[in-house]
Order: structure tokens, then sequence, then C-alpha cells
């Protein structure tokens, strides 16, 4: 069963679950608002993902922006960036399909195809 973490306000995610359920896929859907993700889960993704950790980011977002890690981030190590995505969904670029060998961070059609 994949995992579909999202945020239900973001037109990305409203366009990815849209997706989803165009095509019949069946999933968990996970309001990252509500549950955040844990640590633990974070360093698992990122790790099956194959992505460098910034990519786990949401670097649009106001709370990216307030804190100012652009600037940040190139010299934190990843333990500081794992607890600081674990501590505020809203840092974490959304959405998230996740299966049971991937992760796809963001959306982008062709790969969510082709992974799905």
């Amino acid at each position: 069963m994949l995992t579909f973490i999202c945020y239900p306000k973001c037109t990305t995610c409203q366009k990815a679950k849209k997706w989803l359920d165009a095509a019949g896929i069946a999933y968990e859907l996970r309001d990252i608002k509500e549950q955040n993700p844990t640590r633990e889960e974070l360093a698992v993704w990122h790790q099956k993902s194959g992505l460098p950790l910034k990519k786990f980011f949401n670097t649009c977002g106001q709370q990216y922006k307030a804190l100012d890690l652009k600037t940040k981030l190139p010299g934190m190590t990843e333990e500081e960036m794992l607890t600081l995505l674990a501590g505020d969904g809203m840092l974490v670029k959304r959405p998230l399909l996740v299966g049971d060998d991937f992760v796809l961070v963001g959306f982008k059609e062709p790969d969510w195809a082709q992974k799905v």
C-alpha cells in the first residue's frame, strides 16, 4: 500500500491526489500538518529516495524563508536537517509518495507514472 503524504490546501498536492484517483491507485492519505513525519521516517525515506536531503525541504514555504534556510542549510549536518524537518511538517516538500522500495518527493507526473 502506498502512503500519500500531503497538505490538503496545497494545489500541487490536490493535483497529485486527482492524478492518483484518476489512475485508480490505492493509497493511504496522511495530512502532513496533522501527522508530521518522524525523524526516523524521514531518515528511511531519504535513503529510499536516493535524493540529497536538501530536496526534502519546501523551499517555497514561509517557514523556510523565515528561518533563512537558504543560507543555513549548506552548513548543516544531515542530523540537524532531519531534526529540523521532523520538527515542522510545513518545512517538508510535498506531496510525498512512499512505496515499499521508493519515495517520490514533489509531484512530477512522468516520475510518478514510471514508479506506480
